[in-house]
């Protein structure tokens, strides 16, 4: 059976041309298999190849051991067969298939260089940025955690794609009913083709409906390292410049690795301008939407006449004209952002500055509220996830729909309705509101709030972890100093 399977593969490779097959000896015992567009070093082939043909009495076995090439593994199924060679490898075997095929690592590498990431920009910290290549990502989480407890466990996921996918964990840290669930859930996949890890993350997120991710996407492998030693779990795809962290809590996706650069009250600061910011950007429309609606008395007498002045000539109700601004935003983002990267930043300057002048020139909306929904625009940029920058633009239309049938009562149910969603929410089975909901004070030293260093000696109690401290905390001494006084 194995015979005619591989057979048969061997077959169906035939039909591509970059596939080879040729005889190492002119008695036709020892044949070798290869796909010449995927496999590099070619010294190193043409080496193994004139040693094979010099030696022709050597068997397979012989050649196991003799052979001066490190990592021989070899091949006795038609999926290993095929999975070796779609990999690059040069496989070495008997003509009649009677014994197991050696396999030779000569895989070509084509990848581009280590850049700077460039959804998430560091101003302090460092510059790397995860590439395409599975081993080159993992080689950067191991420079920065030079431990043998960071254990990587691979695996192959997609029928046809067969991708090669590692799960990066600190043995010792992290909680084993945590790490079950991911290799559960990983384990559960059935699908053919995967190029990316946010096509893993839809399938094996808690509530792939909500427009909230659940797990978060970083190419920054600092990020990585951090929550990989607070002891979460991490994946990484062959192909992705990606990498999925789990759990997650919502706060996390406002906390930059910025802020743990710069000094604690600066990094405090700026994280907590960022969530005021994002909850400005999804409510302010609809706020104007409300007061312009129903509740006029709310407005002072002398911001009212400029209001009224503003929206004079404007022939319709406050809803259209949000509708119009805020989508003639949403269409200069996704045009700037499609578009090559110097057009890109012309067009969004250019086409907000020149169709913003216009509308309001025509009277198609007020200027006062150019400047709310330009400040939202702005506001919205401030997350550092690119994730959770689409959630927010998403969260504005509900709450603008609301305000217009309820004013501010719609907007406080539509603000319980998503409320209501966040506490349902979990990521791999951990609550998502935490360490609001349930309840750890203890893990508010680095979340909402972001304190000194030496105050985070425990690892976040929501994911019970087998390890609580990070370090001793020592006594607070006397300060000294070095020049007497």
């Amino acid at each position: 059976m194995r015979k005619e399977s591989i057979e048969a593969t061997i077959a169906t490779l035939s039909k591509s041309t970059d596939f080879v097959v040729e005889d190492a000896h002119s008695d036709h015992s020892i044949s070798y298999y290869y796909l010449d567009s995927v496999m590099g070093d070619k010294q190193s082939f043409h080496r193994v190849i004139a040693y094979i043909k010099m030696n022709p009495h050597l068997s397979i076995e012989e050649l196991h051991d003799s052979l001066p090439i490190e990592r021989i593994e070899t091949a006795q199924s038609a999926d290993e067969f095929s999975t070796h060679i779609m990999r690059g490898s040069l496989l070495i075997g008997a003509s009649k298939v009677s014994s197991p095929f050696l396999v030779l690592p000569f895989r070509k590498i084509e990848s581009r260089e280590i850049t700077v990431s460039e959804n998430e920009y560091s101003v302090s910290g460092p510059k790397e940025g995860f590439i395409e290549d599975l081993d080159v990502n993992i080689n950067l989480i191991r420079k920065r955690i030079a431990v043998p407890e960071l254990v990587v466990d691979e695996m192959t996921l997609g029928s046809v794609s067969k991708s090669r996918l590692a799960i990066l964990y600190l043995d010792g840290v992290v909680n084993d009913q945590l790490l079950q669930t991911v290799r559960q859930r990983l384990k559960d996949l059935d699908f053919d083709e995967f190029t990316d890890i946010a096509q893993v993350s839809q399938l094996i997120t808690d509530s792939p409906n909500s427009p909230f991710a659940q797990l978060l996407e970083t190419e920054r492998p600092d990020r990585v390292a951090t929550s990989v030693t607070e002891g979460k779990v991490t994946l990484l795809l062959d192909g992705s410049p990606l990498a999925l962290i789990g759990p997650t809590t919502l706060i996390e996706f406002f906390a930059s690795p910025d802020d743990y650069y710069d000094q604690w009250p600066v990094g405090m600061f700026i994280r907590m301008m960022r969530i005021c910011a994002v909850v400005f950007s999804v409510v302010a429309t609809s706020f104007y939407i409300a007061i312009t609606t129903f509740h006029h008395e709310l407005i002072p007498d002398d911001l009212l006449i400029t209001m009224v002045s503003s929206r004079m000539e404007v022939p319709y109700p406050p809803i259209i004209e949000v509708l119009i601004l805020e989508l003639t935003i949403e269409l200069l983002r996704e045009a700037g952002a499609r578009l090559p990267e110097r057009i890109g930043q012309t067009i969004g300057i250019v086409g907000g500055i020149v169709i913003g002048t216009a509308v309001v020139e025509a009277s198609l909306a007020s200027s006062v509220l150019l400047i709310i929904v330009a400040l939202t625009a702005l506001a919205s940029f401030t997350t550092p996830i690119y994730q959770m920058g689409n959630a927010v633009r998403m969260l504005r239309f509900p709450f603008i729909f609301f305000a217009q049938l309820y004013g501010f009562i719609g907007i406080s149910i539509c603000l319980l309705l998503c409320l209501r969603h966040l506490l349902t929410l979990k990521s791999y089975g951990y609550p998502y509101l935490a360490p609001i909901y349930p309840l750890r004070v203890g893990d508010f030293k680095d979340s909402f709030f972001h304190m000194p260093m030496n105050f985070q000696e425990k690892r976040p109690s929501i994911l019970r972890p087998k390890k609580q401290e990070r370090f001793k905390s020592k006594p607070k001494k006397r300060a000294s100093y070095d020049i007497e006084e």
